[in-house]
């Protein structure tokens, strides 16, 4: 029993090093060996169709991802500007102070600017036909309108690139399954080695416009519900401005002047 043990244990260790080393072998020949299916034979048997609809969804991705970052740092620095009006501008002795302690390119500022310059239009312009209480509002309505549309730039690209690429995809699959089937005409038989590249160059496809639509969606909705919180601290803002400036106003015509004292009767 017991040598029977020490033999199993003998073969065993002999066997080990084949065990461990084996793998590895089969894994350097492997990538010694070159792989007829990937992604660059896949799109060298595709031709010109393949490179072209290869290179659309690239471009479609970094387009995608450089959207992102620069709209979400954009949204961070409006979410903190928001911030730093309650503690800037509200806490100041007028509006035109508080607004001079925001950022030259703040749009907080350019709200306040805008709705004091309009408080301010009576020029003898044509626009001094118009009420003041309306001139304020329309100005406020297309200052909050300007940056709204800013913050909504690039989402459209947002929408079609995943509205589209699946299709982009999709077409890269039709021309992919045609060669395919090209092939085993001209073969005679459906060989595995005549279809898998087309077949592997088809799904390959399929996968970059699915790869390139999905995060587009994703980041399209993001930046969409991002955008709304933006906007309702901008009209928050807007609309704080414009109570501001017409009950300034409405004090300042509603106070009479006072009445010049009268003069002391001479003896």
């Amino acid at each position: 029993m017991g040598q029977g043990i020490r033999k199993a244990l003998t073969v065993a260790g002999a066997a080990l090093p084949a065990v461990f080393w084996a793998p590895a072998a089969w894994a350097a020949e492997v990538v010694e060996g070159e792989n007829p299916y990937g992604l660059i034979p896949a799109l060298k048997q595709g031709g010109p169709i393949a490179w072209g609809l290869f290179a659309i969804l690239i471009i479609m991705s970094v387009v995608t991802w450089y959207i992102f970052f620069t709209k979400w740092f954009q949204q961070k620095k409006l979410l903190d500007e928001a911030v730093d009006v309650e503690k800037k501008v509200w806490s100041a002795p007028s509006l035109k102070e508080g607004a001079a302690k925001l950022d030259k390119d703040s749009a907080f500022r350019q709200i306040a600017e805008d709705g004091l310059r309009a408080f301010d239009h009576h020029e003898g312009r044509l626009t001094d036909q118009i009420d003041q209480h309306e001139w304020v509002t329309m100005t406020l309505n297309r200052t909050t309108g300007l940056i709204g549309a800013r913050l909504q730039s690039g989402l459209a690209f947002l929408a079609s690139t995943g509205a589209t690429a699946p299709f982009i995809g999709l077409l890269g699959t039709v021309v992919g399954i045609y060669r395919a089937l090209i092939n085993i005409g001209i073969a005679g038989q459906a060989s595995i080695d005549k279809v898998a590249g087309p077949v592997g160059e088809a799904l390959i496809m399929t996968a970059l416009g699915l790869a390139v639509a999905v995060p587009a969606v994703l980041i399209y909705n993001y930046l969409n519900g991002r955008n709304k919180l933006v906007m309702e601290k901008i009209n928050t803002f807007a609309a704080d401005v414009h109570g501001y400036l017409l009950s300034g106003a409405r004090m300042a015509k509603s106070t009479p002047a006072p009445a010049p004292a009268p003069a002391a009767a001479k003896p």
